[in-house]
């Protein structure tokens, strides 16, 4: 574990801030005990601050958060899909990216891997990338401390690597929310956070083509990271699973547009490490 000095020295600007307030606060206190309600207000606003810029999947102040690819790679985008392996979805979804000729990052959660171990092999075996969205998902994720992170994505990142037979090197937070402990347990942990820059919103939407048009509509360009599910996703009124009929037409906007999309550690130059290594 981090010694404190060195938790300190690696948090993002935002929490140094806010350790800076707390210091003056206290100083406050002990000099001018009438300043009470003044710190109190003070510290109450810092927190919302914090606790707000957590609520914001692509929110860089606690911490790096990657939500766009580098500049240099020109016609390039990257699919991602989050919450499976899905044994009646993923497997549909890797036929049409193979039909397409397009590679993809899959955020698979811990549990539903290890359900689904032959699918996680399958993903790796097309070339598409493996990477951590946490082991169970909770839906707390974010309420938790240094611990209940670390024990959620180091599980995680067991399971994956042993599934996937390399290590993830990204992780996605449950629903994106972050909390001012995750970029510490995932420094710890070699991983980096990744959010989005595009989502469609087809966890939630039951029409394939509004779901395609928020990921592709105008201004679709070179470094996107678009978000889908392949676990969960939402059902149209006869049933089917909403990302098979939007998919298609995202894969046709982007080779109309002449883009391709990379696997996420392909676009980012991140060369997988061997589980056993």
């Amino acid at each position: 574990m981090p010694s404190l000095a060195q938790s300190i020295r690696r948090a993002p600007p935002l929490l140094r801030a806010s350790l800076g307030v707390h210091g003056l606060a206290l100083g406050a206190l002990i000099t001018a005990p009438q300043s009470g309600r003044l710190v109190i207000t003070t510290l109450v606003a810092n927190h919302l601050v914090i606790g707000t810029a957590g609520l914001f999947p692509r929110c860089g102040w606690l911490g790096p958060n990657l939500s766009r690819l580098p500049p240099d790679r020109k016609g390039t985008i990257s699919l991602t899909f989050d919450d499976g392996p899905d044994p009646e979805v993923t497997p549909l979804v890797l036929s049409l990216l193979d039909q397409a000729g397009q590679r993809a990052t899959f955020f698979c959660v811990g549990t539903r891997a290890e359900a689904h171990g032959d699918i996680v092999a399958e993903i790796r075996r097309r070339g598409h990338g493996v990477e951590n969205h946490s082991y169970s998902h909770p839906n707390g994720f974010a309420l938790r401390g240094p611990r209940g992170l670390a024990e959620e994505v180091q599980h995680a990142q067991s399971a994956l690597a042993h599934l996937a037979g390399v290590r993830p090197t990204l992780f996605r937070a449950p629903a994106g929310i972050q909390n001012p402990w995750l970029s510490g347990v995932l420094t710890d942990a070699g991983l980096s956070l990744v959010s989005w820059t595009r989502r469609g919103f087809d966890t939630v939407s039951r029409d394939g083509a509004r779901v395609a048009a928020r990921l592709v509509g105008p201004g679709l360009a070179s470094g996107d990271i678009l978000l889908l599910h392949d676990g969960a996703p939402a059902r149209d009124r006869s049933g089917r699973p909403v990302v098979l009929e939007a998919l298609p037409r995202v894969l046709d906007a982007i080779a109309r547009a002449g883009l391709r999309s990379e696997a996420l550690h392909t676009a980012l130059g991140r060369a997988h490490s061997s589980s056993t290594s």
